[in-house]
């Protein structure tokens, strides 16, 4: 069997049957939590990123696969998003609700409901529901007005859209006025709009955050995007994080595909080959990707996600220059790291959040499912390998 037929097994016989196993018919939505010891916690907070990921999940599962039952967890999601995360009072996405659906905490934040919008455009895709785009661009309209400056997009913010400090977005021992991070989801979130509707509107914001990456996060001597920034863009740390420069590398060549601007093709495409390319060689050791370097000290934890994103990563760089053997191989092995040791074997589970470089086991025995912890990046990098049907 190869690699794609065994990603696709995966995705349909352990991910997507996991997921519908979380599934809240009491209460909406999906449930919040399973220990590492496979305890489902029914009562655990509902995130409404994970909400608002498996909804997306769902989705595109169903838009590549057809299977009816899909769009109907894809529905389950929705409801629950429209429902219960939507402040219809003062506008924008909470940060998390309680178990029963009531808001939790009432955080807004750019990040999320740049994820929200994600949702929303992919369920649109699948549904053709139009109050979803509807949705969706009420959330854009959201970010453009309330979650950004003269200088680009900010962080957090009170219920109300008052500033708030941004602790969520926030680690390492600084906290962030600016990151990294909410700019590439927020320019994933646009790209999925833009996508299934090509409003123009959406496509400038596309170029500029194009250009923002471009000129404030990417740091070319270093090969590298810089990660947490003040107000003005000055980096706040020596950071180097390997999971987000290689999403990044293949979410921007998405982005311009989808914008088809031949300018910006040029001015991105050298960045994103240098981002794939030093992070093969500086933290790829031959099976698996390292987690990040924070001040010259590695984190050697294999992350869930990290692996999943690597291995859509090299695929792309393997595609957008079919004479680099190497990222294809370096993908097989990659694909083999996450099928022999991160796919969890245990009945009822389905991926560890980390093992150890080895593959051991989680020793910190992380939870299973958790507010960031869903098939937002695994499903998404097994939907990514069946649609580029690259051997």
């Amino acid at each position: 069997m190869g690699m794609i037929e065994e990603v696709k097994k995966e995705l349909t016989e352990n991910i997507i049957p996991f997921w519908k196993g979380l599934r809240d018919d009491v209460h909406g939505g999906y449930y919040g939590y399973l220990s590492y010891d496979l305890a489902l916690d029914r009562k655990a907070v509902k995130g409404c990123i994970l909400n608002n990921r498996i909804t997306w999940f769902f989705s595109n599962a169903y838009t590549l696969l057809k299977d009816p039952s899909l769009l109907e967890e894809a529905k389950h999601g929705y409801a629950f998003l429209r429902e219960h995360c939507l402040d219809r009072e003062n506008g924008g996405v909470y940060w998390s609700m309680t178990y029963d659906g009531q808001p939790e905490d009432t955080t807004k934040h750019t990040y999320n409901q740049a994820f929200c919008i994600y949702a929303l455009s992919s369920y649109y895709e699948a549904s053709g529901d139009k109050e979803a785009l509807d949705e969706a661009y009420g959330l854009f309209e959201i970010i453009e007005g309330k979650c950004r400056d003269e200088g680009g997009y900010l962080e957090a913010f009170d219920r109300e859209f008052r500033p708030a400090s941004n602790e969520k977005l926030s680690e390492n021992g600084v906290m962030a006025t600016r990151t990294m991070n909410t700019l590439l989801h927020v320019f994933e979130a646009y790209t999925e709009l833009y996508r299934v509707d090509h409003n123009e509107k959406v496509g400038n914001c596309l170029r500029w955050i194009l250009d923002c990456f471009a000129e404030k996060m990417y740091h070319p001597a270093l090969h590298r995007q810089e990660v947490f920034f003040d107000h003005e863009y000055q980096s706040l740390i020596d950071l180097y994080s390997y999971g987000h420069d290689i999403e990044t590398s293949w979410l921007i060549d998405r982005g311009v595909e989808v914008l088809g601007d031949r300018a910006y093709l040029e001015k991105m495409l050298p960045i994103t080959r240098d981002l794939a390319e030093n992070v093969k060689k500086v933290a790829f050791d031959g099976h698996s990707l390292a987690n990040e370097c924070d001040r010259g000290v590695v984190n050697t934890d294999r992350i869930w996600w990290v692996q999943a994103e690597t291995l859509i990563g090299f695929i792309n760089a393997y595609q957008k220059d079919g004479s680099r053997r190497d990222f294809l191989e370096a993908a097989h092995a990659e694909w083999a790291f996450i099928r022999d040791h991160l796919i969890d074997r245990r009945e009822g589970s389905e991926w560890f959040y980390a093992v150890t470089q080895e593959g051991e086991p989680d020793t910190q025995k992380r939870p299973i499912v958790e507010p960031w912890k869903c098939p937002y990046h695994n499903g998404r990098m097994c939907i990514e390998v069946i649609r580029r049907n690259v051997e």
